[in-house]
């Protein structure tokens, strides 16, 4: 059977890039997508075998690049005639089912666009006022297109409870939950440093200002901050002169497998996540989780057993508490509880599920 995986874009290292290059590889499937960063470190593994097909729509532009991805899913995507299933993940990706009437087509679902619909007014906070208009445009342009695409679907899967009840609110779809695979052959214990870690992209929703404040008044313990985002400079700013808090960016995928394996905990309190695939990675390398008792942290983390679930209404004074309680040692004795707790999402999980899915 010719099978296909489609995914939005390859840039950085997001969850959905690699799910959706794990489902290509065991499928097995080839993939599309809209464009993708050199020598993207989920790309390069795939066997040579399985075909690419790169519609090369990059732009550095906002709102421009997100349209070039629209339009080139809509009406770039012929060769998707040649597939008898295709499996689409990511906001712009369904458009493409214009192309494929034919055959099977099932959507993998992160979350509904949330610049359309939860949280619409924070991204129109977030744009320069200029961009504003331009961005309601852009809502209304891709709202009806995705939504008629998402109802053509033959099944739509979610990677979370959460996400499920999200796409019944907004658009009355229903759903199944397979959450995403977690490779705990490669997220694995490795020993325990002398920090604390944050993986969170650093932007308003991720909370990691909260973070950094709370170890600003813990200069006892060491933090590590492996990521980027639109605040990178802000935080590195509030921390200048704190040399226990540490910024390295964005790393490799091997670097970050060896800062999450070594860390006494790591920490993560996102605004309402739609899943959170980073306390999945961090209790699969035997760390407990700092995580906030909302979206689908609560379904993975157990409090008390693999970490702490903080009140959704967050203060600095609740995480300095939590990490005061996750001591190096306290980390130690929920080792094993938190590999357990991983394996129920472990990437076999998921393919099993997945192929029951694709494979008819």
């Amino acid at each position: 059977m010719q099978r296909i995986v489609l995914h939005d874009y390859f840039e950085s290292l997001e969850g959905g890039g690699r799910l959706s290059t794990v489902l290509a590889h065991y499928l097995p499937a080839d993939i599309g997508y809209g464009f993708a960063r050199a020598g993207h470190a989920f790309l390069t593994p795939l066997p040579s075998s399985l075909r690419h097909h790169d519609l090369a729509t990059h732009s550095r532009l906002p709102l421009w690049r997100q349209f070039k991805l629209s339009r080139a899913f809509a009406q770039q995507t012929g060769f998707l005639q040649n597939y008898e299933t295709v499996v689409y993940s990511g906001f712009y990706t369904p458009l493409a089912i214009l192309n494929h009437r034919f055959g099977r087509n099932l959507y993998y679902c992160h979350t509904p666009p949330r610049f359309i619909y939860d949280q619409r007014q924070f991204y129109l906070d977030q744009v320069l006022p200029v961009l504003r208009p331009l961005l309601k445009q852009f809502t209304a342009y891709l709202q009806p297109r995705y939504e008629e695409a998402i109802r053509h679907m033959d099944q739509v899967v979610t990677n979370s409870e959460q996400v499920r009840q999200r796409l019944q609110h907004f658009l009355g779809i229903p759903s199944i939950v397979v959450h995403p695979p977690c490779n705990t052959q490669q997220f694995m214990w490795r020993g325990q440093g002398n920090y604390y870690l944050s993986v969170a992209r650093l932007d308003p929703l991720k909370r990691v200002d909260l973070i950094v404040q709370a170890f600003l008044k813990l200069p006892q313990y060491r933090l590590i901050v492996a990521s980027g985002g639109s605040e990178s400079h802000k935080l590195r700013k509030l921390a200048a002169h704190a040399p226990h808090i540490q910024f390295t960016g964005w790393v490799s995928e091997s670097t970050l497998m060896d800062l999450v394996g070594n860390a006494i905990a790591t920490l993560y309190l996102p605004h309402n996540e739609d899943f959170g695939m980073s306390p999945v990675e961090s209790m699969a390398a035997g760390k407990p989780v700092i995580g906030v008792a909302e979206g689908g942290l609560l379904e993975t983390i157990i409090p008390e057993v693999t970490g702490i679930l903080l009140p959704p209404q967050l203060t600095v004074q609740s995480i300095c508490e939590a990490v005061n309680y996750l001591t190096p040692q306290k980390s130690l004795e929920l080792r094993q509880s938190c590999e357990k707790r991983a394996r129920q999402f472990d990437q076999a999980v998921f393919l099993a599920k997945m192929r029951d899915l694709v494979v008819i």
